[in-house]
């Protein structure tokens, strides 16, 4: 009896040590994930900035200097380098797109801006990586989650097609692969660095976190000829930061209490 006593009293204290080191352990690795961002440049996930505060990743488009051209441009760097197929049916696979502000915008009204007088105007449109995203709370397998540094997130193979988080989103952001996708990809159009989906996945733009990881934009800052900021919106000298404080911006559905993190300057 006496052994076992002290068994369990042993077994306690080590499992009381444990917990008492992961917090320890998380905010490690939260450190650990990247380092600060530059004016120009991006930079790895989700360290500390040099203000202290953990990197928030965060766009801003420029609506009155981008135009169809450039925004097609956004669009075939985008799909090009991420495998995403072209399917000319309602099966369409899209990570960014443009949009009429109509649609954007919905019913939104202020001093600057009314939707109604643009009618055909046009914006990109693509996942908002939001600060209280609905579709990472209603995914059962937890396929789709947010990292420290602000990026929703997809692993395609913990996905099982549930769909919750396409209901979900009120800004229609993903897609489905009803089909294989890989059928629509030529072998010589495929990008061996990032990987194909299959039949059954949802998909949808990632920030391109692979890029920021290796201290370089999204794809679609990069080809947008200066339309597209991108940065740590933590950082007050980020080039995000400071367009946003010179311009007026405006984010889709801000009602809704999601606190998107994609900007649109008008």
């Amino acid at each position: 009896m006496k052994s076992t006593r002290r068994k369990f009293i042993k077994i306690a204290g080590m499992s009381a040590l444990g917990w008492s080191l992961c917090p320890a352990l998380f905010n490690g690795s939260s450190r650990a994930a990247g380092h600060n961002e530059g004016h120009s440049e991006g930079h790895s996930e989700s360290s500390a900035n040099a203000h202290g505060h953990g990197v928030r990743w965060a766009m801003a488009i420029d609506t009155a200097r981008m135009t169809d051209e450039i925004m097609q441009k956004c669009i075939e760097a985008c799909h090009s380098a991420h495998n995403v197929p072209h399917i000319n049916n309602k099966q369409e696979i899209k990570w960014i797109w443009p949009e009429t502000f109509h649609h954007l915008f919905p019913g939104q009204m202020n001093d600057h801006f009314h939707t109604n007088e643009f009618p055909e105007r046009k914006a990109l449109a693509l996942c908002n990586h939001c600060d209280n995203p609905p579709c990472v709370r209603v995914c059962p397998t937890k396929a789709t989650f947010k990292r420290p540094d602000g990026i929703v997130m997809m692993d395609f193979h913990r996905c099982v097609g549930c769909r919750y988080c396409m209901a979900a989103c009120p800004y229609g952001s993903r897609s489905f692969n009803f089909a294989d996708p890989r059928k629509y990809l030529k072998e010589s159009e495929r990008t061996l660095e990032f990987p194909t989906r299959t039949k059954g996945v949802v998909e949808k733009c990632l920030f391109c976190y692979e890029r920021l990881a290796e201290g370089k934009q999204p794809y679609c800052v990069e080809v947008s000829e200066g339309t597209i900021y991108f940065g740590d919106l933590n950082d007050p000298h980020s080039d995000v930061r400071k367009v946003l404080k010179e311009r007026y911006a405006i984010r889709r559905k801000p009602e809704l209490g999601t606190s998107p993190c994609v900007y649109y300057l008008i």
